[in-house]
């Protein structure tokens, strides 16, 4: 069973057990177990669930997966049917795992009225091979299919193939579905060079936020001298709201790990880092134990696939800093040094680690590369746009309806994005702008909900697609507090090397503090947009040229909001305390007195069934009268 693989045969030979695991000829209960389920309760249901089955006699298998995608719905657990479909139910419990299968142990009904959805087939997407589960039976046909939902019909599976199919911990199941069938490939019969010019006809560009084309960073590390190269998986995943590298790594690790072997080899390098953040326990367990599984199988080490090339990857821990994120940042980290930047040139790729050639691609760059490789580059291209190939992985998070982790084709619009995957704006609110590209990125009205999703459209907005965080913001959003929040992000971050960073993310900082207090001048706006652009052009690094975006996109498409704050000294969301005062419709207040209740500071007063006042004296404004009223009779003036 951990005999090395070294041929196709092997390697076909752990994919049938793998193929066992995956699909059994008994009930499966698959739970969705990474960061997200975890954090919702999926110890509890598979708790329950090993119970029950135990209870009951059932010839059952209950196995753990990684991020099934659906976080609006959480904890996630699929059923696979002996001689039916695989059946997705959200917001499992403890209590609802239990009552699933003790139907199911009655009489064969897995309680399909509770469930999501139904999948009948099912894509390995790394070799092509499809999986068909069996017709569903009676009563299964009333559940939707899977790629029917809005969540999922847009949705194109590379970057998250295997996420939430296989047990993140066994290597069978992961090869079952396709890995390492590009290395092998790659290393038993390629050339770098070939495989260099394959990835630049697939037209993949970094995931990272850059786009800058793969093919040509690692040609240019190749064509670079040196006794030694590197490459380095780039899994600082800092951005707020942002966890897509987290869930890779945490449900499919294997598939980065194949990225860093094939990009070792076309580069000449023998040792590869992954550099995760501390505060991703689970990513860097998991990636750890994928590690040393691959290293028992032969598929790293040394001589891999019996072709003479070894590698060997390590783990590094990041503490934290978000300008770590940012690559020679990164790379003085893990030199042990503090973790700051340096002026380019020269790139990484000519002089980076220990002033070695290195390449350094983001977790869903390498993710991207086994399927590129044992599929054909042609098939990658076809997917997205001419200038922007290929798929990549948004963490749809805000004011949607569904939220989660969603994997599209590049060239989708925003309203495609927010209206149809995300299934609009919750809470009856309209939609105000989408925030992309992180604490980096801008804000993009919904007046641009048609704009497409790629590099050069966000960029041209004023945005950045970055490392993949969007977050969609409703009518109660203030645009000036929320670039005060990002500026007070990346200001805190800053690593203080550079004084255009330093100083003027601090400056500017300042300013929106003054605003949003009701202390701003007309002065304001202009002093802020100047300061802006020189902080933009004059920084060392990305995360100085990119801070003030929040800031440039919020007056350039909502300058009549910073205009409200200064001349008016009004805040139109209601959302900035200095400009607000709260009152009482007593037109509306039915008197229950839950306001009276959340106010922490009791400065409500009233009767039980006669309308309440506010006394503004002691009011704090801190809106928790608001949020409680069920009359909707507490309004900002």
């Amino acid at each position: 069973m951990n005999a090395p693989i070294r041929t196709q045969a092997d390697l076909d030979r752990a994919a049938a057990l793998g193929l066992a695991t995956l699909y059994p000829p008994q009930l499966k209960i698959l739970i969705g177990s990474a960061s997200c389920g975890l954090a919702a309760g999926a110890e509890a249901v598979e708790e329950a669930a090993l119970e029950t089955v135990k209870r009951l006699g059932l010839q059952a298998v209950v196995s753990r997966t990684g991020c099934i995608g659906f976080c609006q719905r959480e904890p996630l657990v699929d059923l696979l049917l002996p001689g039916g479909p695989r059946i997705t139910y959200g917001n499992v419990t403890a209590k609802s795992i239990r009552t699933i299968l003790e139907s199911f142990a009655a009489g064969g009904d897995p309680k399909a009225g509770a469930a999501l959805c139904r999948w009948q087939r099912e894509e390995h997407v790394a070799d092509g091979t499809l999986h068909e589960y069996s017709a569903p039976a009676d009563g299964y046909g009333k559940i939707p299919e899977g790629p029917t939902l809005e969540f999922y019909r847009r949705q194109r599976r590379v970057i998250l193939r295997n996420c939430g199919s296989i047990d993140p911990l066994r290597l069978e199941e992961a090869v079952a579905r396709g890995a390492y069938r590009g290395a092998l490939r790659v290393l038993t019969g390629m050339t770098p060079e070939a495989v260099i010019a394959e990835i630049g006809e697939s037209g993949l560009r970094g995931r990272g936020g850059a786009g800058f084309p793969t093919g040509r960073k690692w040609e240019i590390a190749r064509r670079a001298g040196g006794d030694a190269k590197y490459v380095i998986c780039n899994a600082d995943e800092g951005d707020p709201g942002a966890f897509m590298d987290r869930s890779v790594l945490e449900s499919d690790p294997h598939a980065v790990l194949e990225g860093m072997l094939v990009a070792s080899y076309a580069i000449g390098a023998r040792e590869g880092f992954l550099y995760v953040r501390s505060e991703y326990p689970l990513a860097v367990s998991t990636a750890a134990h994928a590690i040393r599984e691959a290293e028992a199988r032969g598929l790293l080490g040394e001589d891999i696939f019996g072709s003479g090339h070894g590698f060997r990857v390590t783990v590094r821990r990041g503490a934290g800093a978000f300008v770590c994120g940012e690559e020679t940042a990164l790379i003085a980290s893990i030199e042990g040094r503090s973790g700051e930047p340096r002026s380019r040139p020269p790139f990484p790729a000519v002089s980076g680690l220990w002033g070695r050639p290195t390449v350094i691609n983001n977790v869903k760059t390498l993710a991207s590369v086994g399927p590129i490789l044992s599929r054909g580059p042609a098939w990658y291209a076809s997917k997205g746009t001419e200038r922007n190939r290929g798929t990549t992985v948004f963490s749809l998070v805000g004011a949607v309806k569904n939220t989660g982790l969603v994997e599209i084709p590049l060239g989708l619009t925003l309203r495609e994005m927010v209206m149809e995957i995300g299934g609009g704006i919750r809470g009856g609110r309209a939609l105000k702008a989408v925030q992309t590209g992180g604490p980096s990125g801008g804000c993009l009205p919904a007046s641009l909900l048609d704009l497409p999703i790629d590099y050069e459209g966000l960029g041209k907005a004023g945005s950045m697609m970055g490392s993949g965080g969007m977050i969609v913001l409703d009518s109660g959003t203030c645009m000036v507090d929320l670039a005060r929040f990002f500026l007070t992000f990346t200001a805190d971050e800053s690593c203080g090397k550079c004084a255009p960073c330093r100083e003027g993310t601090k400056h500017m900082l300042r300013i929106l503090t003054r605003i949003c207090e009701g202390n701003g001048v007309p002065e304001d706006l202009e002093v802020l947009e100047r300061l802006a652009r020189t902080v933009k052009s004059a920084s060392l690094c990305g995360l100085g040229s990119t801070a003030p975006n929040p800031a440039l996109t919020a007056l350039r498409y909502f300058r009549d909001e910073f205009e409200a704050h200064i001349h008016r000294k009004k805040c139109p969301a209601g959302v900035c305390r200095s400009l607000i005062r709260l009152r009482i419709d007593e037109a509306r207040c039915t008197g229950c007195g839950r306001c009276v209740e959340a106010c922490p500071v009791r400065a409500i007063r009233g009767e039980t069934k006669t309308p309440h006042r506010i006394d503004a004296a002691a009011c704090t404004r801190c809106g928790a009268c608001r949020a409680v009223c069920p009359a909707e009779a507490v309004a900002s003036e």
